[in-house]
């Protein structure tokens, strides 16, 4: 079965960014409730209705950030070798949307110095799971 490869002008990596960037807010989002309902902190009910207001914002900023980190990565490599032109958009994409997560998580998923009532957590309310070497 022969398949066919996307050609420079195919939407497939346009839509393959802004769905990475998409999954990547998601996956932000439920480390940010997990964290705050873990520690307890942020989590009544007015913590919640931010979280959920911010749900799909955050999404489509992520997915934005991929579209922009895909369009930034096709401008800087125009007439690079094949290689250069597939991997560095597609590592743009990643270190953007990876580095949006990682802060949104780090201001509002660990609110530091909040009053936690479960105890759980240390003042930071960084969860005890959360591993050492990714700092927050």
């Amino acid at each position: 079965m022969a398949t066919t490869e996307p050609t420079s002008t195919s939407c497939l990596p346009w839509a393959g960014s802004a769905l990475f960037g998409a999954a990547m807010g998601c996956v932000t989002w439920s480390l940010t409730v997990w964290a705050r309902a873990y520690c307890d902190a942020g989590y009544d009910a007015g913590g919640r209705f931010e979280l959920n207001f911010l749900l799909p914002l955050l999404v489509g900023a992520e997915a934005l950030v991929g579209l922009v980190a895909r369009a930034l990565g096709r401008r800087l490599v125009p007439r690079a070798p094949t290689a250069v032109r597939v991997s560095l958009p597609t590592l743009l994409v990643v270190a953007a949307t990876v580095g949006t997560a990682w802060w949104f998580f780090a201001t509002r998923g660990t609110l530091a110095d909040y009053p936690g009532d479960s105890g759980l957590c240390p003042a930071t309310n960084v969860p005890p799971q959360w591993p050492d070497w990714i700092p927050v």
